[in-house]
């Protein structure tokens, strides 16, 4: 091999140097590395924000909101709606808001859960305050309100309020019966217990041979509190000493003791 050495040329000389191969620089790394800083303005794949700014905030879910809101006011049935729709969209959507969610689906599931009670218990004191037909069939507890002309009652309470009552067929032997009732304007303010008591006392009249006969009259009149509950109905029971009546007073029935 000649050695190195200048190599004429056509129009002058050039110095010519060989490299070993050793020597030769191979391909370098790309990324860092202990002899490398990194790059500042290299590509990456996750996101940059500039300093100051943040990653925005997830939202919440609205609905979770109204359905506490409306839970809390007493909308049971409509908070658990809301409730169970928020939940589903906290998870659809990737929302916040889902122990809001269950907030209001409990506040929703106690309002149903009241409102329920008060309808039911609602239904029941209707029904157990429904007049009766007339005279029963068997004898039966029912709720003074429910008493109309023609029911026969097994015995009288005491005087005082009175609550329930034991109604019996009229062609059993009984104390009293229902023979005329006095009906209050729907739309009046209370009397006062005694104005009530002599209305309805006024309006019960026997007629001269009953009372010839030892029958007596009873009224039962609205009380203040049976009144603010919508009673505006007063009663006029005939009665005997001692009781033992069978038949009715109001078809001509009636065999005195």
């Amino acid at each position: 091999m000649p050695s190195a050495g200048p190599v004429p040329f056509e129009g002058g000389r050039r110095s010519v140097r060989f490299v070993p191969m050793s020597a030769a620089p191979g391909p370098q790394p790309s990324g860092p590395g202990p002899d490398r800083p990194a790059d500042p303005f290299a590509s990456s794949d996750a996101p940059y924000y500039a300093p100051g700014w943040e990653a925005p905030a997830v939202p919440t879910e609205p609905t979770a909101w109204v359905s506490v809101v409306v839970g809390a006011l007493g909308g049971g049935p409509l908070a658990l709606v809301l409730g169970l729709v928020a939940r589903a969209r906290v998870r659809s959507r990737g929302r916040r808001g889902g122990r809001l969610a269950l907030a209001g689906i409990a506040l929703g599931v106690l309002g149903t859960l009241a409102w329920t009670g008060v309808v039911l218990g609602s239904v029941l004191t209707s029904r157990a305050e429904r007049p009766l037909a007339g005279d029963v069939d068997a004898p039966r507890e029912v709720h003074a309100a429910q008493l109309v002309t023609g029911v026969c009652l097994a015995e009288l309470p005491p005087d005082g309020p009175v609550d329930s009552v034991s109604a019996v067929p009229c062609a059993d032997p009984h104390a009293a019966e229902v023979v005329t009732q006095y009906a209050f304007s729907r739309d009046a303010i209370w009397p006062g217990q005694e104005s009530a008591d002599a209305r309805v006392a006024a309006a019960c009249a026997l007629s001269p041979a009953e009372v010839e006969q030892g029958v007596r009259p009873v009224t039962w009149a609205p009380t203040e509190e049976s009144w603010g509950r919508g009673d505006r109905t007063g009663l006029c029971l005939a009665t005997v000493e001692g009781g033992g009546i069978t038949g009715s007073f109001l078809d001509g029935s009636v065999t005195l003791p």
